[in-house]
């Protein structure tokens, strides 16, 4: 079964940065998109950024662009999502998600708090 695992999650102040990992195991993937959604309090989930391992393309939310980076490392079926500029509207839980040949896949949430 397609696992993700993520972490990295934490309390920080505005303006500081923190790096988001998640880990997939279980499947095949070479050819899927796989990134991170979140879901603050009270708000629906939106997703936040993902690239696809199939063509390279790197979506971002407007809100995130230019503050965040998702990066993969294809050795270790490993996505990050560096996210630096923090502010208080980002706080939320992150889910990292993986489609896969027509499947969602979800890990569990990691929370990043945002102080102002």
């Amino acid at each position: 079964d397609v696992q993700l695992q993520a972490s990295g999650g934490g309390l920080v102040q505005a303006g500081g940065s923190l790096r988001l990992s998640c880990v997939a195991s279980g499947g095949t993937f070479d050819d899927c998109s796989i990134g991170w959604f979140r879901q603050a309090p009270g708000k629906e989930r939106e997703r936040v950024s993902c690239i696809s391992k199939y063509d390279g393309m790197i979506y971002y939310t407007d809100s995130v662009k230019g503050r965040f980076t998702i990066s993969s490392d294809n050795a270790k079926n490993t996505v990050y999502l560096q996210m630096n500029s923090l502010n208080p509207e980002d706080t939320a839980v992150y889910f990292c998600y993986a489609h896969i040949t027509g499947i969602d896949y979800w890990g569990k949430g990691t929370l990043v708090t945002v102080s102002s």
